[in-house]
């Protein structure tokens, strides 16, 4: 969702339009960093939060103790590592991702407005050799990404070509359209049934990281009945009756960082608890521990980013006055 969705909320044709399509690359060059800035950031705290549970949940699988080993053992090659996404710590591995992605918003977008058949099928055929390319991905350990870039462009692209081309306007109109959300229905329900009742063993790690078709046909048919409560006016009342979950969007990459952290710690404590072993009760009862910290988490960044503006005004002005101060004494003598 997060990716399609990033894909589906670039302004690169907008900013191109009201600027220059020179400052629109510019903006995305500097998002890109903002990104690796904000994967660093996180890798560093999955890193120290690993240090600080260890001693008390130091069985929890969650828990970035090889990376952490690496670097104790070799901090100098271990940070180059991290520098070049060769390693990358629980969690923050979605990041370098995102980052490649915004480098290539200035090709992709133009395309899905003019070539939008073309973009899709350059993105299916990518998609459709990216576990080759997942095997040739800078990685230490022979340790494959959680995320293969060259698997998951295919939800940017699908959420670029949604935002720029009327598909959803077209086909909802159609007086057949309801037939559409009947059978996203019908979809989700059967693969529900399928995952839940008929799979013995949990998938295999490729499902996910080499982003497995029946993934994506499976969200294109929730993402179909979302965009029909979007479009009745649902999802607009729900934000306007609960707008603390909205200020969590507005504040995403902050955000994701906490969480991250709050993901860790919660996870070590839960799979400790239950010495590893399926609890649902618990379960349930860690997942509303982290949400509700998560929602805490912009709104307690605004006061806190207030009192550092405060602090920072506060001592460029007694700077200045220094400094004044000073020049006055010096004309005085």
């Amino acid at each position: 969702m997060f990716v399609f969705l990033g894909g589906f909320a670039t302004a690169y044709v907008s900013m191109a339009q009201r600027r220059s399509e020179s400052a629109a690359r510019v903006r995305f060059v500097k998002r890109a960093f903002e990104i690796y800035r904000a994967f660093l950031v996180t890798a560093a705290l999955m890193l120290v939060a690993s240090f600080v549970l260890r001693p008390l949940f130091g069985h929890a699988p969650n828990l970035a103790l090889h990376d952490l080993d690496s670097l104790i053992a070799q901090p100098v090659a271990s940070v180059a590592q991290i520098l070049t996404f060769e390693r990358q710590p629980y969690l923050s591995a979605v990041l370098p991702m995102y980052a490649l992605f915004a480098l290539a918003v200035p090709i992709v977008l133009p395309l899905a407005r003019k070539s939008p058949w073309m973009l899709l099928g350059l993105s299916l055929l990518l998609w459709a050799c990216a576990p080759d390319i997942g095997e040739y991905m800078p990685s230490v350990d022979d340790n494959l990404w959680d995320f293969n870039p060259a698997a998951w462009q295919l939800m940017f692209v699908l959420g670029v070509l949604a935002r720029c081309q009327p598909v959803y306007q077209r086909i909802s109109a159609h007086r057949f359209g309801w037939a559409v959300s009947a059978g996203a229905v019908a979809l989700i329900a059967g693969m529900a049934y399928y995952k839940l009742l008929v799979l013995p063993a949990p998938l295999d790690s490729s499902f996910k990281r080499d982003l497995a078709g029946a993934r994506v046909v499976n969200f294109l048919a929730i993402a179909w009945l979302a965009t029909n409560l979007a479009r009745y006016g649902i999802v607009k009342k729900i934000a306007n009756r609960l707008p603390w979950v909205g200020a969590v969007g507005r504040d995403g990459m902050v955000c994701f960082v906490a969480s991250a952290v709050i993901s860790l710690t919660v996870d070590s404590i839960l799979f400790t608890m239950t010495d590893g072993l399926i609890n649902v009760p618990a379960g349930l009862l860690a997942d509303a521990v982290a949400i509700s910290l998560l929602l805490v988490v912009p709104q307690a960044r605004q006061p806190l980013m207030q009192r550092l503006g405060a602090g920072t005004r506060a001592t460029a002005m007694a700077a200045s006055s220094l400094v004044t101060g000073s020049r006055r004494a010096r004309e005085v003598r």
